[in-house]
């Protein structure tokens, strides 16, 4: 008792101290916002989604290795559609030559295949004369388009890749090499992409074009970012203002509020410009997750100090005497609140670290202009209260005569219903599909399920598959081993298309047998093998060779397997069948490990789940001894964990402190204490849960669908936890918490 009559006694001379400095208080905590909030220049908007792996991710490694013997798969595709539903005609395949030159041009363009300027192979007595498929479409006859057509179908390289099987659409395909060296550069290619396709729809209006790809996708992940603070900001904004308005009934306390709130952002945001952090998607959401966090400190203040003000005292006394009783418990909750999010550094997602740390900034910042700032401004502005609302002092009075009365009806429903709830989380499962993390508001994901529908699949599973020696892609049985490693992958379902050097030696061997279809095999030796390989690649364009295929001393070749629109659970399956294969049928050099962009998202989200898990049980554990210390009380410590199960907190300390405050002060027993604090807090935890739950809400409708579900679920579980502090947390206290009020009054308690 004594030591929190000593901490409270510390508490009001702070706040007369800073009503007496308040002109400089205010100032100094403008020049303090301004000061680190300069620091947001630093920030910048991560355009590769690379930045969602973590540098220890096995999987990214494993890609990061393969991208270093191979050229990067960085791309752009363009899909071209005639409303015709025919691309081998002069006039489409015209737009698809004119489309390929130009697309030469984008910015960081390394490659473009396109069925114009594949590499088609004929022979002229030993020479191996390799040409564009198709060259100056618009003087074409319509025989030589078809007996292309004829061609381009029966390519493996083309077929369900860059032509559709019914030959409705097309695609080009920009491979792109970066430097790295700008966070700029996908959005310069993105851009230049664009204003490309553009033209071609000026020029052919019947043709319709996609834009997709690892390149379109890095500059998706930038352009939601931008969009979604944007637009959800001002909205939050808004929101919190209107419910904060109507629900205290005082401008100027919202206006008070509505400073501190815009302060914490600036500051959290700050801090996360020093140490240059990347936005992404997750960590762009942070000012909207602070503002909807930082207003339930200023609201438990106002609200405490209004009921002052209504009670006869001035607002100086009033503004004293809410700090004193509020104090102790605004604390706690915020600490519990940074607790929380800091273990979001035990996630597997970087975005999530940064948006945990730049969350736990604001609400650190949030609290300390709550009790500074705050009282300082009120004692400023003219500040009116109500004296004769009672209204909501009536209403929980009577709310709390129903709980009480009722308490062992709610205690055993409220335990039903958490026990029928618990026994569908074995019903949850961890599976999702990638491109679904984008809604159908992005032009990433529209184009992209068109691509999947109309042309090709855009996850794609890749293997470096080693020889053990120089040349050895040659060797016979080599080649015989990965064309058998082609046949099971083709065999799989999802499987929409495979990328093999095998295709190209046997087409080879095909032409340089005057086109004979019983040729088309590999070659029977070395020798031969390595004969052809020289000829193809002498006779390619600069551009096109096979760098993307083979690695320079000629001992490895790349395979790529490209899937249909399949979930993460089938990617990770058919990337460990591949491995197995490998394992069990080819040569010890051979082995690989599947890798790609969407393997390593395929993996991400079980291992995040698994990670934020140790986050959760690490952030329980410390929050739990931080209630006990705080409560000094095990027994009380545990009944508050009991209606939340430890994670949601913030409410459970609020009423329980001024449970124990009518306990230990006012001598009541526990069914007169819960009604005090239904009386005096549970119009602000009402507050400050529906502006907590609107500001989730809004969350929920990002198109990206990691913040839409954190912000549906987050606000389903504040609705939740805010029903079991009012219906659970009171029964479960009038039930074991019995003893008398002397035998509770020594330890040193919240408030």
């Amino acid at each position: 008792m004594g030591t929190i009559v000593r901490f409270e006694a510390q508490v009001v001379r702070f706040v007369q101290g800073v009503i007496r400095w308040r002109w400089p208080v205010v100032l100094a905590s403008l020049v303090l916002a301004a000061g680190v909030g300069s620091g947001a220049k630093g920030l910048f908007f991560d355009t590769n989604y690379r930045a969602f792996f973590g540098g220890d991710n096995p999987q990214l490694n494993a890609f990061e290795a393969l991208q270093d013997i191979y050229t990067k798969n960085d791309n752009i595709l363009f899909v071209v559609a005639p409303e015709d539903g025919e691309v081998f005609t002069s006039r489409t395949l015209e737009a698809v030559e004119q489309l390929t030159a130009a697309a030469w041009r984008i910015p960081y363009a390394l490659r473009v295949d396109a069925v114009t300027n594949f590499q088609h192979t004929t022979a002229e007595e030993d020479d191996l004369i390799v040409a564009d498929l198709v060259e100056g479409a618009a003087s074409r006859t319509p025989a030589e388009l078809a007996a292309a057509r004829e061609v381009a179908l029966a390519e493996p390289f083309l077929r369900d890749r860059l032509i559709s099987g019914d030959t409705r659409v097309t695609g080009i395909n920009v491979t792109l090499q970066f430097s790295g060296e700008s966070s700029a550069e996908v959005a310069e290619a993105a851009a230049g992409a664009r204003a490309l396709a553009d033209q071609i729809r000026a020029d052919y209006p019947e043709i319709a074009i996609h834009l997709t790809g690892v390149g379109m996708l890095n500059n998706a992940f930038m352009e939601i970012s931008q969009s979604e603070m944007a637009r959800l900001v001002p909205v939050m904004f808004l929101v919190m203002f209107l419910v904060m308005l109507v629900t205290l009934r005082s401008f100027t306390g919202t206006m008070v509020t509505m400073v501190v709130i815009l302060l914490s952002v600036v500051v959290a945001m700050g801090l996360a410009g020093f140490f240059k952090v990347g936005l992404t998607p997750p960590s762009a959401q942070a000012p909207v997750i602070i503002m909807t966090l930082a207003i339930a400190d200023s609201i438990h203040i106002l609200v405490a100090m209004l009921k002052g003000m209504r009670r006869g005292l001035s607002k100086n006394e009033a503004i004293v005497e809410s700090m004193r009783v509020n104090m102790l418990p605004v604390f706690l909750t915020s600490l519990s609140t940074v607790i929380g999010f800091l273990s979001m550094n035990f996630s597997a997602v970087p975005p999530f670290h940064h948006l945990g740390n730049t969350t736990a900034a604001g609400v650190v910042a949030a609290f300390l202009f709550s009790v500074t700032l705050l009282p300082a401004l009120t004692s400023i502005i003219p500040m009116r209260a109500r004296i004769s609302d009672k209204a909501p002092s009536r209403f929980f009075e009577r709310f709390a005569d129903f709980v009480i009365s009722r308490r062992t009806p709610l205690l055993y429903g409220s335990a039903a219903v958490v026990l029928a709830a618990v026994a569908f989380i074995p019903r949850n499962v961890l599976d999702d599909r990638f491109v679904e993390y984008f809604d159908n508001r992005v032009e990433f994901r529209v184009a992209t399920d068109f691509t999947t529908d109309n042309l090709t699949g855009i996850y794609q599973v890749e293997y470096s598959i080693g020889s053990g020696e120089e040349g050895g892609i040659s060797e016979p049985e080599y080649l015989r081993t990965v064309d058998a490693f082609a046949v099971w992958f083709r065999a799989q379902p999802g499987v929409t298309h495979v990328n093999t050097f095998t295709d190209v030696m046997k087409r080879v061997n095909r032409t340089m047998h005057g086109d004979d279809e019983a040729f088309y095999s590999l070659p029977e030796s070395r020798e031969l093998a390595a004969q052809y390989l020289l000829l193809y690649e002498l006779s390619l364009p600069y551009g096109l060779d096979l760098n993307n295929q083979i690695n320079v001393d000629k001992s490895a070749t790349r395979f790529t397997v490209t899937l249909d629109d399949i979930s993460s659970t089938e990617i990770r399956a058919l990337a460990t069948g591949g491995e197995e294969w490998l394992a069990r049928e080819a040569q010890p050099e051979m082995a690989s490990v599947g890798s790609g962009p969407m393997v390593m998202f395929s993996y991400i989200s079980g291992i995040n789940i698994r990670s934020m898990l140790i986050g959760s049980a690490v952030a329980l554990a410390v929050i739990s001894l931080l209630m006990i210390v705080a409560l000094q009380s095990l027994r009380l410590g545990l009944i508050s964990f009991i209606p939340n199960l430890g994670i949601v907190v913030d409410d459970s300390i609020h009423f329980l402190s001024k449970y124990l405050r009518a306990r230990r002060e006012d001598g009541l027993n526990p069914e007169e204490a819960v009604r005090h604090a239904f009386i005096n807090v549970g119009q602000a935890l009402v507050i400050t849960t529906l502006i907590l739950i609107a500001g989730f809400s809004i969350l929920a409708t990002s198109a990206f669908d990691m913040n839409a579900s954190m912000g549906r679920l987050t606000a389903i579980t504040l609705a939740i936890a805010l029903a079991a502090d009012l219906l659970l947390l009171p029964p479960l206290l009038m039930k074991f918490d019995r003893r008398t009020s002397r035998a509770i009054s020594a330890p040193a308690t919240g408030s």
